[in-house]
């Protein structure tokens, strides 16, 4: 009988333990389900709240990291580059002429009413196809060849009007790189200060000088690749206004020549 009762006794202890140790273990998982679920919804938040940030908003905060001394240096550059790219701009489309056109306006004023008619023509027209055709016109009173000397002089300023301050441009374009790299050595440099001062190596300690060191390194090159597409374009309208002159310049000798027989 006595071990009757024990052997209830035991299982009731054991039927209590287990239900006690379910209890606990169902807590433990119900407490960690909702730390799980809570840092869930915490990171979605997180990841909302970046992917609804603009890009210009993202690129200013990295502009904010990297410091206002190089960086400001080669914000000003892009300012200044772009500033020299779109006045060249404006002044390029301006100097463009429909040479074509130009051309025969003034073989038709030159067969109906002379060489005055001619230079009317060309004071009436923009561009340095047309400056040219005028100096050309304007000693071709003299003799041919004067008339030739007269247009490959002019035509020599008028291609320095055309490239003025380009120069500018490609002293930016080099410029920024350098001062990104210059950023990123200082930064480096500074964070192997803290390295030696501390005496080791920790990724906390370093992390903050080596990204604004990377980031003026990216916004040097950013920089220097918006001006280096500006300056390709500039680059390929001199090119294509200078030929128009060339071409244009042997046309009006050609004319000049048979005006005179």
């Amino acid at each position: 009988m006595k071990r009757l009762f024990s052997i209830l006794a035991m299982a009731g202890l054991f039927v209590l333990s287990t239900n006690t140790v379910s209890a606990k273990a169902n807590a433990i998982v119900s407490n960690l389900s909702t730390t799980v679920a809570t840092a869930t919804i915490m990171l979605q938040d997180e990841a909302m709240d970046e992917s609804t940030k603009g890009f210009t908003q993202v690129l200013k905060e990295q502009f904010i990291q990297g410091g206002a001394g190089f960086m400001g240096i080669v914000l000003l550059c892009l300012i200044l580059g772009l500033a020299v790219a779109i006045e060249r701009i404006i002044y390029l489309n301006m100097a463009s002429t429909n040479t074509t056109k130009l051309k025969q306006q003034v073989e038709d004023a030159l067969a109906s009413g002379g060489i005055e008619a001619a230079k009317e023509v060309c004071r009436n027209t923009k561009g340095p196809v047309a400056s040219i055709y005028y100096q050309g016109l304007d000693r071709a009173g003299e003799s041919i060849e004067s008339a030739e000397k007269a247009v490959v002089a002019y035509g020599g300023v008028q291609m320095g009007q055309l490239e003025k301050n380009v120069s500018w441009l490609s002293l930016f374009i080099a410029i920024a790189p350098m001062l990104g790299f210059m950023g990123t050595v200082i930064g480096m440099i500074q964070a192997f200060q803290k390295i030696s001062a501390v005496g080791n190596l920790s990724a906390s300690l370093i992390a903050g000088d080596i990204q604004v060191a990377l980031l003026t390194t990216v916004f040097g090159l950013i920089t220097a690749i918006i001006l280096q597409i500006f300056y390709n374009y500039i680059i390929a309208k001199i090119d294509s206004i200078v030929n128009d002159m060339e071409d244009s310049s042997i046309t009006l000798i050609d004319m000049l020549v048979d005006h005179k027989k």
